[in-house]
């Protein structure tokens, strides 16, 4: 696999538990917060580390989508 003449190399130690620090430059190529999920993509090649997309938050009210009809609001509206 060719590197880019540009590429950066970042390095952090794994802890006995199996745990590491991502470094800060990883942090902020990948645009890194608290709270947010990394994923492994792992292939023949090797790993790839990346912010992983936020889910699709649910809307909790999108089960009453079928009471939502101009009828149900002309018959319940007023309650």
């Amino acid at each position: 696999m060719a590197r880019p003449s540009n590429a950066r190399t970042a390095y952090s130690k794994l802890s006995s538990k199996s745990q590491t620090v991502l470094p800060r430059e990883v942090r902020a190529r990948l645009d890194l917060r608290p709270g947010d999920t990394v994923r492994y993509r792992i292939d023949e090649r090797g790993v790839v580390l990346e912010k992983a997309p936020q889910p699709v938050q649910d809307d909790p009210f999108a089960t009453f989508e079928e009471w939502s009809s101009a009828a149900d609001e002309a018959a319940y509206g007023d309650l």
